[in-house]
């Protein structure tokens, strides 16, 4: 073997020598993956109450609500209206109705009578004990057989009075 082959063949072999040791060099150590953030603790859920926030099947509004009512103005639904535009009543306060009631007669009773303080304080705001009238929005008895047990307190213009339209918020 000549000189010129020893050299091409040494070369050669440093050369494979070179290739495989990048290929077999291990790779550098990546650090370890971090670990997943732990999940968060689920929130509690308010315990229901009556709240505008909660949907309900049937009409609810917050305590100064001012509405237009089917009985008085013939509109189809009760319809909220601005309190500074004549309307037909006002929501005073929200009630939660006891457990136990078995059909419209007994949620109606229970209704007046858990919305009385609030028509009281009405009327003594307003002055006048025969003006205003306790006009709950009671829900139906499919309703509460469901559990939905939150309901309306409303103060209407009483039938006696030649105009039955409010003209401004009468709760304070």
């Amino acid at each position: 073997m000549s000189g010129r082959q020893k050299a091409f063949l040494a070369g050669l072999v440093a050369a494979i020598v070179v290739v495989a040791a990048v290929l077999l060099w291990p790779a550098p150590k990546q650090p370890a993956a971090a670990p997943p953030p732990p999940t968060p603790s689920p929130t509690p859920t308010p315990s229901p109450s009556p709240s505008p926030s909660k949907t309900y099947p049937y009409p609810y509004y917050p305590p100064g609500t001012c509405l237009l009512m089917p009985w008085i103005s013939g509109v189809k639904d009760s319809t909220v209206t601005p309190c500074n535009q004549p309307h037909d009543a006002e929501t005073t306060a929200n009630v939660v109705m006891p457990d136990g009631l078995a059909d419209d007669r007994a949620i109606n009773k229970a209704l007046l009578e858990l919305c009385a303080p609030s028509l009281k304080e009405v009327q003594r705001q307003q002055g006048g004990f025969d003006l205003y009238n306790n006009s709950p929005i009671v829900p139906l008895t499919k309703y509460y057989q469901q559990g939905y047990r939150d309901a309306s307190c409303t103060v209407t213009v009483s039938n006696q009075q030649a105009d039955r339209k409010l003209t401004g918020p009468i709760h304070r």
